[in-house]
Order: C-alpha cells, then sequence, then structure tokens
C-alpha cells in the first residue's frame, strides 16, 4: 500500500529488516530505543525475532528502492491498536515533514487492519520531538503515567489518535 505523501509502502518485516534494525543506533538522549544485537534478540526470542509476533503484530516501512525506513508494531489490546514505531536513525529530526508522513502512514494502516479500534501510542515525556510529531499527525496526549522500563521506572505519555480528517 503505498501513501500519498512520501512513496513508501508498508510491507511484511523479513528477518533481512530485523538484522538491519538491530544495527540502527540513534544518538543521545534517543540511544534507549536501539535494540540489542540480532544474535541476543533471537536468543531471547524478543520482540520481532519471535515469528508469530512478528507475522501477526509487525511491518516495514520501505522506499521506492525497497530500503528500509521504519518499522511499526501494531500491539493489538483490547478496542485499541497500540502503535510501536521507529524511523531509521538518518532520517530522525531532519525536518521536511518526514516523521509526520511516517506517522500518518502507519495510522492508516493500523486504521486498515482494524476498522473502529481506537489508535494510541506511548511516548516519554521528554521526548519533545516525538510528541510534536505526533501532534501534527492528529495524536492527543490523554494521559501521562509511570512505568517500569529495562533502564528503570519512567514518566510517558499516552497519546490517542482523533483527528481522522488527516488519515
Amino acid at each position: 500500500m503505498a501513501y500519498a505523501g512520501l512513496p513508501w509502502q508498508v510491507v511484511p518485516l523479513t528477518d533481512t529488516h530485523c538484522v538491519e534494525v538491530c544495527t540502527w543506533k540513534y544518538p543521545s538522549p534517543y540511544e534507549l530505543y536501539n535494540w540489542p544485537s540480532w544474535d541476543i534478540m533471537l536468543r531471547e526470542q524478543t520482540e520481532f525475532a519471535d515469528g508469530d509476533i512478528r507475522a501477526e503484530q509487525y511491518r516495514a516501512i520501505v522506499d521506492e528502492k525497497e530500503s528500509l525506513c521504519g518499522f511499526v508494531q501494531f500491539f493489538p489490546m483490547l478496542g485499541v491498536t497500540r502503535l510501536g514505531l521507529g524511523l531509521r536513525p538518518d532520517l530522525c529530526g531532519k525536518g521536511k515533514g518526514i516523521g509526520e508522513q511516517f506517522v500518518r502512514l502507519i495510522t492508516r494502516e493500523a486504521l486498515r487492519r482494524a476498522p473502529g479500534q481506537e489508535i494510541d501510542l506511548e511516548v516519554l515525556v521528554w521526548n519533545e520531538r516525538a510528541i510534536r510529531t505526533y501532534e501534527r499527525a492528529g495524536f492527543s496526549i490523554t494521559d501521562t503515567y509511570e512505568k517500569r522500563t529495562p533502564t528503570g521506572m519512567a514518566l510517558f505519555h499516552c497519546m490517542v489518535y482523533d483527528d481522522y480528517s488527516k488519515s
């Protein structure tokens, strides 16, 4: 499925994509979004290394040359699809609306996959760059709470998609 903005498509997340995602290195303070090595992921069957979870929940976002630009997880909850997403590090914070178009693309796909479901995501409260992007793509902060992360407790916003005119 192509999107009217960027010439990107949502496709199945392959082993090759997974290996690449595990090599992505985000600069400080975003390094907490780095994944472990693919070998560790496979050994522990973590997230997209689990074939069933990957097939059901994960997709790759590729450009017109089939280069990996990002990934998305469509995590199913009761009445809600929670988005987990990652944009390739060299595409982050570059302006030009790339992040917003990326979020719009995956939101459209979430709505296609589960019509009538609420779409939400979680974002660390300090990640103002991401929060601004999500707001421009039609999400609003609805709740703030603390939750456990691999590095300890952290404060998160829950943001819900509420602007269907942008989908």
